[in-house]
C-alpha cells in the first residue's frame, strides 16, 4: 500500500467546523440543552415542583400523578428545543452508553397524530436485557429488562433526542449497569459520613461524594486511522516500531495546542457547555498527539454521567475535524498511555469538604478520621481496588510511562505522614497526660498552615492525597468511572461504619468522646502503615518491599478479577446492599468475558495483518533484493564482490523474520483453538487465553517491527508511528 500524503488544505479542513454559528459567551449557552430543576419550575405547578424538589434532594417515591406532570413538562421543553424523539439513556456493562429512540408521536383514531409522552413512559421502559453483557443473569430467550428514571441526573437533549438518565435492571431485579450499584454505594457513604460528622456538627444532614475526572486521549488523523486495521478494530497498534523522536524531549507536554486540534477542542467544549459539562482545563499531554480535558468537580453520579456523555461527544465532534479519538489505555507502545484520574472527595450540606482540614482541633480531628478511614479502605480492600481498574488495555498501561504501578498504595505526602506518625508515637505511653492531649490537639491544629500544596505530586502512586482530595490515578481512559466509584465509596463507608461502632463502644464504657475518637484514630493510623508509601512506585526496591508487606504485585488482569468473588468483597458489597452475590458473580464473569473477547479480536487482527499484509510485503521486497543481487553478480561482479554479502545478509534476515512470524501465527491460532475447544466456560477460557495466546502478540510484534526497519518505506503497508503521532 502506498504511503498516504495530504495537502495543507486537507489537513486543515476541520478548522472552520466550530464557526458554523455565531460564537457566544459560555455563560449564555451553559446548560442550554439540559433540563435543570430551575427550568422545570416554569413547566410545573407550584405543588408539583415542590414535590419533585423534595424527592430529588431528600429521596422518596414519585407517584403516577407527579410522573405524568413531570413527563408533560419534559416533553414541552424538549419539543420547544426542537427534539423529535426521547430515549432512556443508560450505562450497560459493555462500558458504553445505550439508547433506543422513540418519537413523541401517537396516532389518534382519525389517523392524525399528536405529540405524546406520559409518566409511564418516563418512569419505566423495557429494553432487551439479553443483548447486553449480563454474566448469565439473563438467557437469550429471557429478554426482558427494565430501565427506570434516575431523577438525580437531569435529562438533556442530544442529537434532537430527549435523553433521560436511567438505571438498567433485569426482569428479576438484578443490576445490569454501573449506575444502580453506584447509587447504592453513594447512599451508603452518605449515611456513614453523616454519622461521623454528627460527632462534630449536628447540623450536617447530608454528605455528597464528589468526583472530578481527568480524561486523557489521543487524536489521530482520520485517513491514517482508516489505514490501520488494528486501530479501527482494537483501538491500539498491534505493531509499529517506535519513531526516532517521540516524547523524549518533553516538548509536547503543555506545549502550544496545534491549530487544528484547537478547533476540535473549541467545538467539543461548546458541546460540553450546552450539555452542562463544566469543562475547565485542556492541554497537550506528554505523548505526541495526546491531550487532556478536565472539568470542575461535580456530584459523583452526575460526574459519571457527564464522563460517559463526553466520550461519545468527543468521537462525534472529532469526525467534523477529520480526526479519530483513541481512548485505549495504551494505543502506542513505548510512550504514555491514557488514564482517567478520578479526583474524589466528600462534601457536606453545610459546605465543608471533609478532606480539607478545619480551623480548630475538633474539625482537624474530623479531617483525620476521613483521611485515615479512606487510607484504611484501600488497605482492607486492596484486591478490589485493583480489580475495579484492571482490563486488557490497562495491563499494557499500568507501571510505565508515567502510569502508576498496579501495586495498590496510598501517598499522603511527607508532612501529613509526619503528623500521622506523631499521633502514632503517642500510643507508646499507656495513658496520655492532659498536657500531652493538649499538645497533640495543637499539633493537629497546625495542619491548616501547611495544607496548601502540602504534598508533592507522586505520579507513581495509584492512590494519592493531593491537598483536599484523593486522586485514584490507576483508572483507565476508556473505563466507566462508576466501577471505581462503587468500590471506593463502599469501601470508605465500611471503614467509617466500623470507626463509629468502635468509638461508640468506648463511649458506652465511659470513655470521653474526644478520648475515644483519639484511641480509635490511633489504631487506624497504625493499621494503615502497611499501605502507605511515599517513594518511587517504579523502583525495584518498592516491588520487593510491597511483597514483604503482603501487597499484591501481580499485573495479571485475570488473577486480579478474582477479588470480586473473595469473602472480603461479599462482606463489603452483599452485607451493605450494594450488590447481591449473583450480581457480584455476574460482574466477575462479564469482566472475564470482555477480556477474552478483546484478546481474541486482537489475536485475529494480528494474524490477519501478519499473513495478508506484512509477510507478502516483506517477500515482495525480498524478491527485489534477490533480483538486485542477481543483476550485480551478472553485470557488476566487482561490485557484487564488495557488497553482495551485505545484500545476502539482508535477504537472510528478512527470511528469518518471515519464518518466525509465520510459525508463531500458526502456533497462536492453534492455541486459540485449544482454548476454545477445551474450555467451554468463558472464565476458564479467558485464563487460558491470557496464558497461552497473549504472549504471542508481543513475540510476533517483535519480528514485524524488525521488518519495518528492513523493508522499503515506500511499500510498507501501514502508516508508521512517525506519521500517526506527528500528523496534526
Amino acid at each position: 500500500m502506498a504511503r498516504i500524503r495530504f495537502s495543507a488544505l486537507e489537513q486543515m479542513s476541520g478548522r472552520t467546523a466550530v464557526e458554523r454559528g455565531k460564537k457566544q459567551r459560555v455563560s449564555d449557552i451553559y446548560g442550554a440543552d439540559v433540563l435543570t430543576l430551575e427550568k422545570m419550575r416554569h413547566y410545573l405547578s407550584v405543588e408539583a415542583f415542590k414535590k419533585l424538589e423534595k424527592i430529588m434532594f431528600q429521596g422518596g417515591t414519585i407517584d403516577r400523578t407527579l410522573a405524568d406532570q413531570v413527563a408533560a413538562a419534559m416533553k414541552a421543553w424538549a419539543v420547544e428545543k426542537g427534539a423529535t424523539h426521547y430515549t432512556h439513556w443508560f450505562h450497560p456493562l459493555n462500558g458504553a452508553t445505550a439508547e433506543k429512540h422513540d418519537s413523541f408521536i401517537d396516532v389518534l383514531k382519525d389517523g392524525n397524530i399528536i405529540e405524546s409522552f406520559d409518566g409511564k413512559l418516563l418512569v419505566q421502559q423495557e429494553p432487551d436485557a439479553s443483548s447486553f453483557p449480563n454474566g448469565g443473569i439473563r438467557n437469550t430467550f429471557e429478554a426482558r429488562g427494565y430501565t427506570a428514571w434516575d431523577p438525580g441526573s437531569p435529562a438533556f437533549i442530544n442529537n434532537n433526542t430527549l435523553c433521560i438518565p436511567t438505571v438498567f435492571v433485569a426482569y428479576t431485579g438484578e443490576a445490569l449497569d454501573y449506575k444502580t450499584p453506584m447509587l447504592k454505594a453513594l447512599a451508603l457513604i452518605d449515611k456513614a459520613a453523616v454519622d461521623i460528622c454528627q460527632y462534630f456538627d449536628k447540623d450536617v444532614r447530608k454528605v455528597t461524594a464528589t468526583l472530578g475526572w481527568e480524561q486523557e486521549y489521543f487524536l489521530i488523523d482520520e485517513a491514517l486511522y482508516n489505514a490501520r486495521p488494528d486501530l479501527k478494530l482494537c483501538g491500539r497498534t498491534l505493531m509499529g516500531h517506535s519513531a526516532a523522536k517521540d516524547q523524549q524531549l518533553e516538548d509536547h507536554y503543555f506545549g502550544a495546542i496545534p491549530e487544528r486540534v484547537n478547533a476540535f477542542m473549541n467545538e467539543l467544549e461548546n458541546e460540553c457547555y450546552r450539555l452542562g459539562i463544566p469543562a475547565k482545563t485542556r492541554h497537550n499531554e506528554c505523548a505526541p498527539n495526546q491531550f487532556e480535558l478536565a472539568p470542575i468537580f461535580e456530584e459523583a453520579n452526575l460526574a459519571v454521567d457527564h464522563n460517559q456523555l463526553l466520550m461519545s461527544t468527543m468521537k462525534r465532534v472529532a469526525r467534523h475535524h477529520r480526526f479519530r479519538v483513541l481512548l485505549h489505555e495504551k494505543p502506542f507502545k513505548g510512550i504514555n498511555g491514557s488514564g482517567k484520574h478520578n479526583n474524589w472527595s466528600l462534601l457536606t450540606d453545610t459546605g465543608v469538604n471533609l478532606l480539607s482540614p478545619g480551623k480548630n482541633p475538633k474539625s482537624n480531628m474530623q479531617f483525620l478520621i476521613f483521611l485515615t478511614a479512606t487510607t484504611r479502605a484501600v488497605l482492607e480492600q486492596e484486591a478490589l481496588f485493583k480489580a475495579c481498574i484492571v482490563s486488557l488495555g490497562n495491563e499494557h498501561r499500568l507501571g510505565g510511562d508515567e502510569a502508576p504501578p498496579v501495586i495498590m498504595s496510598v501517598f499522603l505526602g511527607r508532612q501529613l505522614a509526619a503528623i500521622l506518625d506523631e499521633i502514632e508515637q503517642k500510643v507508646s505511653s499507656k495513658k496520655m497526660s492532659p498536657d500531652e492531649k493538649t499538645e497533640l490537639k495543637l499539633n493537629v491544629g497546625r495542619i491548616p498552615e501547611i495544607m496548601r500544596d502540602n504534598t508533592d505530586r507522586n505520579r507513581t502512586s495509584p492512590f494519592a492525597f493531593t491537598g483536599n482530595r484523593f486522586e485514584f490515578r490507576a483508572v483507565g481512559a476508556s473505563a466507566n468511572c462508576g466501577a471505581a466509584m462503587i468500590v471506593l465509596n463502599a469501601a470508605v463507608a465500611q471503614q467509617l461504619i466500623a470507626f463509629k461502632k468502635e468509638t461508640d463502644a468506648l463511649i458506652d464504657k465511659g470513655v470521653k468522646k474526644d478520648e475515644a475518637i483519639f484511641q480509635v484514630l490511633r489504631k487506624y493510623i497504625i493499621a494503615c502503615k502497611k499501605i502507605r508509601f511515599e517513594g518511587n512506585g517504579y523502583s525495584k526496591e518498592w516491588q520487593e518491599e510491597a511483597q514483604k508487606r503482603g501487597l499484591s504485585v501481580d499485573n495479571d488482569c485475570i488473577t486480579a478479577l478474582k477479588a470480586y468473588l473473595a469473602p472480603k468483597a461479599k462482606k463489603l458489597f452483599v452485607e451493605n446492599g450494594v450488590f447481591t452475590e449473583r450480581e457480584l458473580e455476574a460482574r466477575f464473569e462479564i469482566k472475564n468475558e470482555t477480556y477474552l473477547k478483546k484478546l481474541q479480536i486482537e489475536s485475529r487482527v494480528l494474524g490477519d495483518l501478519a499473513l495478508n499484509h506484512i509477510i507478502p510485503t516483506a517477500i515482495s521486497y525480498q524478491n527485489t533484493l534477490i533480483e538486485n543481487v542477481k543483476g550485480l553478480k551478472e553485470i557488476l561482479p566487482d561490485v557484487y564482490a564488495e557488497v553482495g554479502n551485505v545484500q545476502l545478509e539482508s535477504i537472510k534476515e528478512i527470511s528469518r523474520h518471515i519464518k518466525e512470524i509465520k510459525t508463531m501465527v500458526n502456533e497462536m491460532t492453534e492455541a486459540r483453538k485449544v482454548a476454545n475447544n477445551n474450555f467451554p466456560n468463558e472464565v476458564e477460557r479467558a485464563e487460558a487465553y491470557s496464558v497461552t495466546v497473549r504472549p504471542y502478540l508481543e513475540k510476533i510484534r517483535y519480528h514485524i517491527d524488525k521488518l519495518e526497519l528492513l523493508v522499503d518505506d515506500e511499500i510498507w503497508p501501514l502508516p508508521k508511528y512517525r506519521e500517526l503521532l506527528f500528523s496534526r
